[in-house]
């Protein structure tokens, strides 16, 4: 998922802003299965800059990790740097999530 709005269908404006709403739309698409995000089994992140993601970035991404999951335990999460996302996007996130059944 990346970070654009639903409402809007455009990308959001500012870095924290936009990657938060990447979160908020991989934990609502996986809500709409059924899943919450204490489901998730592993979290893979895409960055077009790793220096970028290291300083500037991960951090971001921390903070919004712990809005969504608190202090843990976190999903396994993969950092993989890309030459170029749809749009010149800054970050991508995909969530894979086990669904408990019942």
């Amino acid at each position: 998922m990346r970070g654009i709005d639903p409402t809007t269908n455009q990308l959001v404006q500012g870095d924290e802003a936009r990657i938060r709403q990447a979160f908020r739309n991989m934990i609502h698409i996986a809500a709409s299965a059924g899943a919450k995000p204490e489901d998730a089994v592993r979290l893979v992140v895409y960055v077009t800059d790793m220096f970028r993601f290291r300083f500037r970035f991960r951090p971001i991404a921390n903070k919004v990790q712990e809005e969504i999951w608190g202090r843990g335990p976190y999903p396994p999460r993969t950092i993989i740097e890309v030459q170029r996302l749809n749009q010149d996007d800054i970050l991508e996130v995909e969530g894979t999530f086990a669904i408990p059944p019942g």
